[in-house]
């Protein structure tokens, strides 16, 4: 269904190793990075057949995070989850919510965890049990 999810930073090289360290849990490997015609830098992400990028914003604002937004990455185990939690914690991310485990809902049961990036973008962990 998606292509790309893209997310602001105001200092991408804090964000890169932020996300070098927190996607490198799920086996992603190091971004493309690419400076834009106006001077702005990009990551790209590549994984698995999709794309996650951090940009600086291209209209020369600061980024914000976006209010009842969540960027959900898929893990592989319950461990896997626990593991994106504490190493995003570990490189300047910001627990949130309930601590990381399993929840059952209207969709199922399934092991969540949730932080927020150094620029604030909320970010999901999820492991859904077949």
């Amino acid at each position: 269904m998606f292509s790309h999810v893209m997310v602001g930073s105001n200092d991408i090289e804090r964000s890169k190793r932020f996300y070098d360290a927190v996607l490198g849990v799920l086996g992603v490997g190091e971004p493309h990075r690419n400076r834009n015609a106006t001077g702005q830098d990009r990551l790209f992400y590549r994984h698995d057949g999709g794309t996650f990028c951090v940009s600086e914003p291209l209209n020369g604002e600061s980024a914000t995070f976006a209010n009842g937004g969540t960027v959900g990455f898929k893990c592989l185990s319950p461990e896997q989850v626990q593991q994106f939690h504490d190493v995003a914690v570990a490189h300047g991310g910001v627990s949130i919510e309930d601590p990381p485990g399993l929840r059952e809902g209207q969709l199922g049961a399934m092991h969540l965890s949730y932080v927020r990036d150094p620029d604030g973008n909320k970010l999901c962990a999820m492991h859904r049990p077949r």
